[in-house]
């Protein structure tokens, strides 16, 4: 993810849809419905509340939440709980460069 989120914000396209935007919902568990490996492996970037986010475990952008894990924290059967926080999430494909499309509402 670029450092300088202000810098991407500023020069990339607010999109919905094409194959260089980001899908909706999109989970890195994959046991997950929403699991894409191929769309995981170009790199998503995801700014959630106008800050960058490294530790996002899934994302809805049409319902405007994130899943992050909370601490280091496992359920019985060993998978991190998750915290689901709301507002504004915008995502990016990382190897487009800083003027990548970013999808958002």
């Amino acid at each position: 993810m670029t450092e300088d989120a202000s810098a991407l914000e500023s020069t990339a396209p607010a999109t919905t849809a094409g194959p260089d935007v980001p899908p909706d919902h999109l989970a890195i568990n994959p046991r997950s419905p929403f699991f894409d490996a191929e769309k995981l492996r170009r790199g998503i970037g995801i700014r959630f509340k106008g800050t960058v986010r490294r530790n996002v475990e899934e994302y809805c952008i049409s319902e405007g939440w994130v899943r992050v894990q909370a601490g280091k924290t496992m359920d019985r059967k060993g998978n991190p709980l998750t915290l689901k926080l709301s507002g504004a999430v915008e995502a990016w494909y990382e190897d487009l460069g800083d003027d990548a499309p970013v999808a958002k509402l």
